[in-house]
């Protein structure tokens, strides 16, 4: 089932998908509506008859007119579409892309200025008027005109919409509420199945146990998108037996490299090791379903490209890391899941490559500090956010990981800010976090 959330995912982010099913709605609506014409008679009287068109040839110019003015525009917007997409990728990265293709008004938009053209076509292709017999589907071309003006109306929402989606401070922000919602998800503050001291498990004697022992190897290379979890366990647990995993989504495979190492006491059949194996979703890109890394890493380049010296716009690296810090304070509440997993014996099954405070924070801080040589705003900032990072820390492994940071951009302040007060000022911010 999960699994089949991820493709449902996946397709969801792809330009085409929601736009094909508007387009098949159109045709079936088509159809519907002609089919609906044939079967009633439309009264000639009463203040219905001024928004039918009753004339054949008054039908097909109105048709026309429609058709050929949304296959204009939907043009226009394919290209002002593309014109933001190539804006996104030189301004802020290529890998915020597909958050623009995430957006449903895009998809929204070019399938339904595409599926009007389609409608249009085949309602014209209805009108008959020979040999005696005159046919046109006054409700049909109706509901084409409905549906232009609702198109009118879309297309000026879109414009507004490619306007705002470009500044830097709304891309920031819908990573940021991308990234809020994720993490509700993926580290949620309560969460079961951890066993209590679990540093005290004596993983060799566990290990020990198992008479076999199968490497897990990766079919391709690529990076590995997604893991189902929740199959992986049962089958393993169904066989009694134990599986260590090496990688987590997020990590780059080489074909054949060991992925993960199964243990077990009896020789599992090649079709059950198969449908292991499928567990691990491999593609030729990153998905950010099950990797935080990844979208960390999409407000890491912004912040980085923003201090580039041929951009040098520290204002935008603030924000990027306002936000970011309330992406940590989160996590630093958060309870992380143990690598180990148990069964409802009590039994380990499970040995996982888990991620940890300390690797989030470096995910989201070492790149910054190394461009932020010089930057004396963002230095601060950066000083500023781990004092605040650290009033929410709850663990002394989290304490020392945001000391260590700030450690470091304390020297890197020492080494490049020349001012005496500026320099001053990270020192006595620095005090708040070092004490």
């Amino acid at each position: 089932m999960k699994k089949l959330i991820f493709f449902w995912k996946e397709l969801l982010s792809t330009f085409w998908f929601l736009p094909a099913l508007i387009i098949c709605f159109a045709v079936f609506l088509s159809m519907s509506l002609v089919s609906f014409d044939h079967s009633i008679i439309i009264s000639q009287n009463g203040w219905i008859h001024f928004f039918l068109v009753n004339s054949s040839d008054s039908a097909r110019s109105i048709l026309s007119t429609i058709s050929g003015a949304m296959i204009g525009v939907a043009g226009t917007v394919f290209s002002v579409t593309l014109v933001a997409l190539t804006l996104a990728s030189s301004q802020f990265g290529p890998r915020l892309i597909k958050n623009f293709m995430y957006v449903k008004l895009n998809q929204v938009v070019l399938g339904s200025y595409i599926a009007t053209y389609l409608y249009c076509l085949l309602v014209l292709n209805s009108i008959k008027d020979s040999d005696g017999y005159a046919f046109v589907p006054s409700i049909s071309i109706l509901v084409a005109i409905l549906a232009t003006i609702a198109n009118i109306v879309l297309l000026i929402i879109f414009i507004h919409r490619i306007a705002v989606s470009i500044q830097a401070d709304r891309v920031i922000s819908d990573i940021s509420d991308f990234i809020a919602n994720q993490l509700e998800t993926l580290f949620p503050e309560k969460m079961g199945g951890e066993k209590v001291g679990e540093e005290k498990i004596d993983i060799s004697a566990v290990v020990s146990a198992y008479q076999n022992k199968v490497s897990i190897k990766s079919p391709k290379s690529g990076y590995l998108q997604y893991i189902s979890s929740g199959v992986l366990f049962d089958l393993v647990t169904k066989q009694d037996s134990m599986l260590k995993v090496y990688y987590r989504p997020g990590s780059y495979l080489v074909k054949d490299i060991e992925i993960a190492e199964l243990l077990t006491h009896s020789k599992w059949e090649q079709e059950k090791i198969e449908m292991l194996l499928n567990q691990f979703i491999i593609g030729k890109t990153k998905t950010s379903q099950q990797d935080i890394e990844y979208s960390i890493h999409q407000m890491v380049e912004i912040a980085s490209r923003a201090l580039s010296p041929g951009i040098n716009d520290p204002y935008t690296a603030i924000a990027c890391i306002d936000n970011l810090t309330s992406t940590m304070s989160y996590l630093a509440q958060a309870k992380f899941p143990s690598k180990y997993r148990f069964d409802e014996e009590a039994k380990l099954r499970v040995i996982a490559n888990t991620l940890d405070f300390e690797k989030v924070l470096d995910a989201a801080f070492n790149q910054i500090r190394q461009f932020s040589a010089g930057s004396t705003a963002v230095i601060i900032r950066l000083m500023e956010a781990l004092a605040i990072i650290q009033k929410f820390t709850k663990t002394e492994d989290q304490k020392k990981a945001v000391i260590k940071h700030a450690k470091m951009v304390l020297f890197i302040g020492e080494q490049t800010v020349k001012e005496k007060n500026d320099l001053e000022n990270i020192k006595e911010k620095a005090k708040i976090v070092l004490g």
